[in-house]
């Protein structure tokens, strides 16, 4: 019998490379390729990166017990299959429902959700792209709420400013008596403290610590058991002296 190639057409002469092998009947899928990175430095100056770094902390820590929660920034988010092109990079994003399964990207429509909260952290010269490409993006998206935050006064008055989806549309959050901003779909409010924009739990009234705050407590725990460490060793050569014969 003679043999047969996988699509039946006969191999009339094997030392042709056509005949041996032949093209598919069905043509090959390309893949698309998403790339990861851009190139581009995660934060326009220490202080944006700090404000990023912290927002990251405080959201961790406050959604440690949900495992559904995925939490990042600086990264890539795919909104159209298909066009690499379509991407945005949120400083600071809130994803629920989803897991916390590590991730280079993000593509939403293999998530089957969109982020319910995006902060960026702004300035004056991203001003632009902040206010006229990704606010009206986030919007049409679906995005549920989107915060701006100025750490360093560049061009926001108030330097924090927030908006809420209601009706397919961004309708700005007034803020609270101390100047707060509520999120409702964290459950947090937002305060700016100079260069610091804070979180503080909703339902408690208490703030969540800064990564410099967590180093600080760190440190004063180390401190004291130290000093505690000393106390006992004090007490021990005091009752030594006195102990009889």
């Amino acid at each position: 019998m003679q043999s047969r190639i996988p699509w039946g057409k006969r191999l009339e002469n094997p030392e042709r490379s056509e005949d041996r092998f032949p093209m598919a009947a069905i043509p090959l899928r390309r893949e698309i390729e998403y790339p990861e990175s851009d190139g581009k430095p995660m934060a326009e100056t220490p202080i944006h990166r700090q404000v990023m770094v912290d927002l990251l902390f405080g959201l961790e820590r406050h959604f440690a017990g949900d495992p559904d929660v995925y939490i990042q920034g600086n990264m890539f988010v795919y909104y159209v299959e298909g066009n690499p092109r379509a991407n945005v990079s949120p400083d600071v994003f809130v994803l629920p429902g989803v897991g916390r399964r590590p991730r280079r990207i993000v593509k939403l429509w293999e998530e089957g959700r969109v982020p319910s909260l995006i902060v960026e952290v702004t300035s004056a010269s991203s001003r632009t792209e902040d206010l006229k490409t990704k606010k009206p993006l986030y919007e049409r998206l679906g995005v549920e709420e989107y915060f701006l935050f100025d750490p360093l006064d560049e061009y926001l008055h108030p330097k924090l400013q927030g908006f809420r989806l209601e009706d397919g549309r961004y309708r700005p959050l007034a803020p609270g008596p101390d100047g707060p901003l509520l999120s409702r779909a964290t459950g947090l409010r937002l305060r700016p403290e100079g260069e610091v924009l804070r979180l503080i739990d909703a339902a408690t009234g208490q703030p969540l610590p800064t990564v410099d705050d967590e180093v600080a407590a760190r440190q004063a725990a180390e401190e004291r058991a130290a000093a505690l460490e000393e106390e006992v060793a004090r007490l021990r050569a005091e009752l030594s002296r006195h102990r009889p014969g």
